[in-house]
């Protein structure tokens, strides 16, 4: 098994690299990364040892002192570079660079640096060394202002702000967990290139992105319809916009049910896209899931019986639970990379049923088993 380190394991790719190289446990070990480890040359050489391959991500994009982007990301690489001089060490890194190489800005140049000065010390030392230009990224739990266009939108529109355009343009751009499958393939290749390439997987203008999510805010999270989702771009660009609604508030989401002689009808699911329904019968006491999934999206609805719902986010330790009751009929949707379970908490029968955005296939389920 390869011996994965991730500096900038907190970050937005860093969190998602970390959490699908744990899905991939019979092929990677991951060693413990945290952002303190760069403020001491013993931590961060105890760190670099350890790692048959390291990739390097931790670095500053935003600042209100352009000089300081550059010369905190000199720095980063400087002391990973002196660290493994010191020890001796020759691990396969992989340095996360940008297409803003090209542009004549700050961020840009300080990757481009940061690139020539790994190149440098590979060539010096006889070791192995993957400088990857990536195109702009996007995907769950960005930070707005800061990641990307689309997070800032997403945050700006859940929370009632208006989102402005300053420049309309046509935005080449990678779904994050495109991004790091494509790492763990080259961390499995041992690929060697001094300026390796991510092909974009989507080109789009700016002005298009933030009409698909006012889509997305108007159907799904004020009326609760599922919109249509027949690209693998709009479905991860949905699957982004949910990750930015605060679960914590915003579910469960009651229904409304219609009462006459003959009893009541309730409408569970506005289908804008297609996908799967099923329903289950949980006998008391009995707990179904204890797992997550990586690009489906999913809906639990109890129309009978007493049942407690448990959310927690993969790589955190907070549990949500929900109690709802088919006396008072509602929902929960587990966002991607949400470990859930459904418990039957009361002394009947639970009747629940399910939505999924796409049929079941068992050469490929992406359900993955982690207790809540």
């Amino acid at each position: 098994m390869i011996k994965v380190g991730i500096t900038g394991q907190p970050g937005f790719i860093g969190t998602h690299l970390a959490n699908f190289l744990k899905t991939k446990s019979n092929d990677f070990i991951l060693i413990p990364f945290e952002d303190r480890y760069f403020e001491s040359n013993i931590v961060l050489k105890d760190f670099a040892v350890q790692c048959d391959v390291i990739v390097h991500l931790a670095a500053l994009n935003r600042h209100n002192d352009p000089q300081v982007i550059y010369q905190t990301n000199i720095e980063l690489v400087q002391k990973l570079i002196d660290v493994l001089e010191e020890s001796n060490h020759r691990p396969l890194v992989i340095f996360s660079s940008s297409t803003q190489e090209e542009k004549d800005n700050v961020y840009g140049k300080s990757k481009k640096r940061g690139r020539e000065l790994f190149i440098n010390w590979a060539d010096k030392n006889d070791a192995k060394f993957t400088g990857l230009i990536i195109p702009n990224v996007f995907g769950p739990f960005g930070n707005p202002f800061y990641n990307s266009v689309v997070a800032t939108f997403c945050h700006q529109l859940i929370h009632n702000e208006t989102p402005k355009i300053e420049v309309d343009n046509q935005l080449k751009l990678i779904y994050v967990s495109e991004l790091v499958e494509r790492i763990a393939e080259i961390i499995k290749e041992q690929k060697i290139s001094e300026g390796y390439h991510i092909n974009h997987t989507s080109e789009i203008k700016v002005s298009q992105i933030l009409t698909l999510l006012k889509y997305y805010h108007l159907y799904y999270y004020n009326h609760g319809f599922i919109p249509e989702l027949d690209t693998s771009f709009k479905l991860n660009l949905f699957n982004t916009f949910c990750c930015y609604i605060d679960t914590k508030d915003f579910y469960p989401v009651n229904l409304i049910s219609h009462y006459d002689e003959r009893g009541s009808f309730t409408e569970i699911i506005k289908l804008l896209s297609g996908g799967q329904i099923s329903f289950s019968i949980t006998k008391p006491g009995i707990t179904r899931g204890n797992h997550f999934h990586t690009r489906k999206f999913e809906r639990f609805t109890v129309i009978k019986g007493k049942a407690n719902i448990q959310l927690r986010r993969i790589g955190t330790d907070e549990i949500l639970n929900f109690e709802i009751s088919g006396k008072k009929p509602a929902y929960v949707d587990m966002p991607i990379w949400y470990t859930h379970n459904i418990t039957n908490i009361g002394n009947d029968d639970l009747f629940t049923i399910f939505w999924i955005n796409e049929q079941y296939d068992p050469s490929e389920p992406d359900t993955y088993f982690e207790k809540v």
